[in-house]
């Protein structure tokens, strides 16, 4: 007898089962476990008529395709298709219908769950293109340049869906990304072959299909912006035919970091570094960095037990997370990093360590750094002290307590020079190499390093023209790496309330987030302007 789960794998196969299925039994309700899209299609009128109602026709249109996969960036990548077509673009919206980018489906549950998708948004047309890429054409094999690829964004993938970076190659998750991002591979370099879009707008581009989608057009050299979103409300992070993740501020630095801090500024910053190291949210940005406030580095060493000794602070990064997977620069990983810098500790209890584990770890879902490190060493010698995501501790206590601090990409290590702190960088980050850090490009390099600076760390101590160039940068990519957009996806729908399309496309709207509009279609990011108009908004 044939079991429900295998006579689904058998009915996927063949479309119009699926299809039947839906018309006849589901009667459009949404499929148990899938999307539901009740909010997009109460709004998805109004969105329309919004737009085709805006006057606010580009100059030079574009044919765009925007990807987009899972409900809740399905939604933003949805109406951020619609504003591009309000301004004349020739836009295809372009998704897959997988609910979860790491849990098996059947092709069945999955046909029935595109064809719900297609239900709620099929509306849209013909003023913006739809596009399921389910069932899509797919060429007959990859290129090699792409084959080379998939093993790494696979593991990547794994890494993300497990948050850690020791992970099995042979394990179900990572087949199922292989397999995955293998099958969207061959559909979206067939559709792309084809349509040959003037530019490629996808979210992320680093993990999932997202970042197949910009390997694959950046394959066949076609103009790709990728975006995310941080802590601020109403910004977001762009990049053009570059991975946004990686977080490149090269030509920002390069284009206004020899400019001095206004008044205005200097007051701006040191507004958001005083919130960042208290318990307080600031302006427009979302994230509150701290749960107790500060103490003070003196009581926070002697709470820890801590004495005269030199003192390292290593700030970690949340494992797992895209900020930080494929970062490594001379080390195979994070984690490698943290224990072998451990065992160098271990080997020099003339010096104090403290590693204090990102807060962000209590709401993930895998492994905390703390339950590495504790599995492979067991305990630690009192000269070195580790700090659960849950520690009562303020960082930034431990960072005023520190000598110096030991960073692999974390901001923390930015905030660490703007107080004069040396700071070793020994992962890819924004920051290092921009001239107020110490930036090892081998392991004798850091441990040589580490050595020099733990003999005496008060020579180690930054310039006066160091801090300056570090609040400068630290504002520059606050305050002007982040393009306004007025959507972002935590809390899209509360985003939307305060900015309708209507809004948006209005002269006011226009004069905050026009310019990142015709950036997500390409046209180049003006770093070289005027940022008065970007300042904080209550």
């Amino acid at each position: 007898m044939i079991g429900s789960d295998s006579l689904k794998k058998i009915l996927g196969e063949f479309p119009i089962t699926a299809d039947l299925y839906w018309r006849i039994m589901q009667q459009d309700e949404p499929p148990v476990g899938g999307y539901l899209l009740d909010n997009v299609k109460e709004h998805l009128p109004k969105w329309l008529d919004q737009a085709r109602a805006a006057d606010v026709k580009s100059n030079d249109p574009k044919k765009v395709l925007v990807f987009s996969v899972l409900r809740y960036w399905l939604e933003h990548s949805l109406l951020t298709s619609i504003a591009l077509a309000a301004f004349g673009h020739d836009v295809t919206f372009a998704y897959i219908p997988y609910a979860h980018w790491k849990r098996p489906i059947n092709r069945f549950d999955l046909r029935r769950q595109d064809l719900y998708i297609q239900s709620i948004i099929k509306q849209v047309e013909p003023f913006i293109r739809l596009v399921s890429l389910l069932d899509a054409p797919q060429v007959d094999k990859l290129p090699e340049a792409l084959v080379a690829q998939m093993p790494a964004a696979a593991f990547r993938d794994t890494q993300y869906s497990m948050l850690r970076e020791d992970i099995d190659p042979d394990g179900e998750i990572y087949h199922l990304r292989e397999e995955r991002n293998n099958d969207h591979a061959l559909r979206m370099l067939a559709w792309l072959q084809n349509e040959r879009p003037d530019v490629v707008v996808v979210p992320n581009g680093s993990i999932i299909e997202f970042g197949i989608t910009y390997r694959v057009a950046r394959y066949l050299n076609i103009p790709v912006t990728t975006f995310e979103f941080g802590e601020q409300n109403n910004r977001m992070w762009m990049a053009q035919n570059s991975d946004v993740m990686r977080q490149d501020t090269a030509d920002l630095w390069n284009t206004r970091g020899q400019m001095p801090l206004t008044d205005v500024e200097k007051e701006l910053i040191n507004n958001l570094f005083s919130s960042r190291q208290g318990a307080n949210l600031w302006h427009t940005f979302a994230r509150q960095w701290q749960d107790a406030p500060k103490i003070g580095g003196h009581e926070v060493r002697q709470e820890l037990g801590l004495d005269s000794r030199p003192l390292a602070l290593i700030p970690a990064n949340v494992l797992g997370d895209s900020l930080v997977l494929g970062r490594q620069l001379f080390s195979e990983s994070m984690t490698e990093w943290l224990i072998r810098t451990i065992e160098f500790f271990i080997q020099h209890s003339e010096a104090q360590l403290v590693i204090r584990v990102h807060p962000g770890e209590r709401i993930g879902w895998g492994s905390s750094v703390y339950d590495i490190l504790v599995e492979h060493f067991q305990e630690f010698p009192e000269n070195i002290h580790l700090l659960p995501a849950d520690s009562s501790v303020n960082t930034y206590d431990l960072v005023d307590a520190a000598d110096f601090g030991l960073v692999f990409t974390t901001t923390t290590g930015m905030e660490m020079a703007m107080i004069g702190k040396p700071v070793i960088v020994t992962g890819y980050t924004h920051y290092r190499g921009k001239g107020f850090t110490i930036d090892p490009d081998t392991w004798e390099e850091f441990f040589d390093g580490l050595d020099q600076v733990l003999q005496n760390p008060k020579d180690y101590y930054l310039s006066e023209e160091q801090v300056e160039l570090s609040w400068r940068y630290a504002y520059r990519f606050f305050f002007e790496y982040p393009q306004p957009f007025p959507w972002r996806v935590p809390y899209f729908w509360e985003s939307l309330k305060e900015w309708s399309i209507e809004r948006v496309l209005s002269s006011e709207g226009l004069a905050r987030f026009g310019n990142t509009f015709r950036y997500l279609v390409g046209e180049p990011i003006d770093w070289d302007r005027s940022y008065v108009d970007q300042l904080p908004h209550d």
